[in-house]
């Protein structure tokens, strides 16, 4: 008899652990401990999604004939990790092999492959997580090939690999990217859909009890979750997508506006982190909407390319890069992280919207993450470990594999330009163009250095000035540094900016 561990983001049954196990014999663990809901302060909506998403995943398991043993989360447990569940089962049934899909997580996989074995007494087998399409080690010989790496080239090379919008070894209508034809902002024309929502059953009513009571000090709310926690809802959710929302996706998902929580994005993201869908199934039913007329081409190239392209090239650059890629700073900020990421308080209409969206849903589309609450923090010069932890803590799709390399590489650009050729640095000009958000605000987007001027303007030259040895040089950072040659009054800029840190709080 051997065990066979399944962890709350590998919860589909073609889990590679599941393919080499006999339900006739081997038996089934899954937890929910203290360390892995505690080690950051999850939102309470992401706890409640991953500990029904197991408990109903587990309840399917037993449905189908696998023996499992489930261990529910209680605060006052000596169970405290997933070794000390092993460690307790073990004393109980003694099994000759521990199986295990490669986590997600560098820690955890660490303490698997160094520790477990020994302090077990039994052999850990890790296997590959075959629901990627690209595996660790092909992205290493990938990587080997270019001095610098850049997602667009490994993006192409997925395409070829998968076939998705190729014909005769060629893209579809001539191009591998339509990205600048997805940057329309959105004024309530095309109408939005309904959204979807699910009816909650009694595994999910109980675990939001149960997280109401054992989370309470973790940020956000749990009001209204309306997260799928079975695979068939989560096939629910896209279907819903693919007919309401990606055709219109291409065009707006940059776009933000007032109100507006989700747009056209598809918010499958957390299904696809915690195993609900597959990410092959996903493509094949934005490629299906394609080739059927449902969606026009831009559309569905900028879907596949954020999952394809995007979701698998960050997965491969941390898995390649850690454990120092955590610690990367290569612009030396240190600043603490505001208080009102944690609060969402502040007078910055664009950073409240972003804030009240995440606590309220546990979810914000990638343009508030990257280019508001992510931006501000670069312009802030914030310590890039904090700001990781935050993202990492607040939203419902955040595991460490995905978020880390998006906020230390994409957001920060602290790892000196290997995930991103540029900073995603911008001024409030950029929110007042792509929204609406600057509207209701009650600073000035159109002035620097007056006392209601946007703290983004002055932040974001101060910015500029200040890490100009290092970006002046850059080729797509030219007509910038050419604009702030042109600058008057750039002491008075510095000044006013300077001030801004020193009351960051009050902003």
């Amino acid at each position: 008899m051997r065990f066979g561990l399944i962890l709350g983001d590998q919860l589909h049954h073609q889990l590679a652990t599941l393919k080499v196990l006999d339900r006739t014999k081997d038996v089934i663990l899954m937890a929910e401990v203290f360390e892995e809901a505690t080690y950051v302060t999850h939102h309470p909506q992401k706890i409640a999604l991953i500990f029904s998403a197991m408990r109903h995943f587990a309840k399917q398991l037993k449905a189908e004939g696998w023996r499992v043993r489930y261990h529910v989360f209680q605060s006052d447990s000596p169970i405290r990790t997933l070794l000390d569940f092993v460690q307790v089962q073990q004393q109980r049934l003694s099994a000759k092999e521990l199986v295990i899909t490669h986590c997600g997580e560098y820690r955890l996989q660490q303490q698997i492959e160094n520790h477990w074995s020994q302090q077990l007494q039994l052999p850990v087998q890790c296997l590959d997580d075959d629901r990627f399409f690209c595996s660790p080690v092909q992205f290493r010989q990938w990587a080997s090939r270019y001095k610098m790496l850049r997602m667009e080239y490994f993006y192409r090379e997925m395409r070829k690999q998968t076939g998705y919008l190729i014909q005769n070894s060629q893209p579809i209508g001539g191009k591998w990217n339509y990205d600048t034809a997805n940057r329309k902002t959105w004024s309530g024309n095309p109408p939005l859909s309904a959204p979807l929502y699910f009816e909650l059953d009694q595994i999910d009513r109980d675990v939001i009890e149960l997280v109401k009571r054992e989370f309470p000090q973790h940020p956000g709310s749990l009001t209204n979750f309306h997260w799928a926690t079975t695979r068939s809802n989560a096939l629910l959710a896209l279907q819903h997508f693919i007919v309401n929302s990606l055709p219109y996706f291409g065009d707006y998902q940059d776009a933000l506006a007032q109100g507006e929580d989700a747009l056209f994005h598809s918010l499958l993201s957390p299904y696809l982190n915690c195993g609900l869908l597959l990410a092959k199934e996903v493509c094949d039913a934005a490629e299906a909407a394609y080739h059927a007329g449902h969606a026009p081409l831009n559309a569905v190239e900028g879907f596949i390319r954020q999952i394809l392209g995007w979701r698998e090239y960050v997965r491969g650059v941390y898995w390649l890069y850690m454990p120092q890629y955590a610690n990367s700073n290569s612009l030396h900020h240190s600043a603490a992280l505001p208080k009102f990421y944690w609060t969402g308080r502040t007078k910055m209409n664009c950073m409240a919207e972003c804030f009240r969206n995440t606590f309220e849903h546990a979810y914000a589309h990638h343009i508030q993450r990257l280019m508001i609450t992510g931006n501000f923090a670069l312009l802030s010069g914030v310590d890039p470990q904090q700001i990781s932890a935050w993202y990492l803590a607040v939203y419902a799709d955040a595991y460490e594999w995905v978020e880390l390399p998006n906020t230390v590489g994409m957001v920060m650009h602290a790892d000196g330009g290997l995930l991103a050729s540029k900073p995603y640095a911008a001024s409030g000009n950029y929110i007042h163009k792509m929204s609406d958000y600057c509207q209701h605000c009650t600073y000035n987007v159109k002035t620097r250095t007056e006392p209601d001027s946007c703290p983004f303007n002055s932040l974001y030259w101060y910015f500029m000035m200040k890490h100009e040895a290092i970006f002046r040089a850059n080729p797509r950072m030219g007509m910038i540094y050419r604009q702030l040659d042109k600058l008057k009054n750039k002491d008075q800029l510095i000044v006013h900016a300077q001030q801004l840190l020193t009351q960051i709080d009050e902003l």
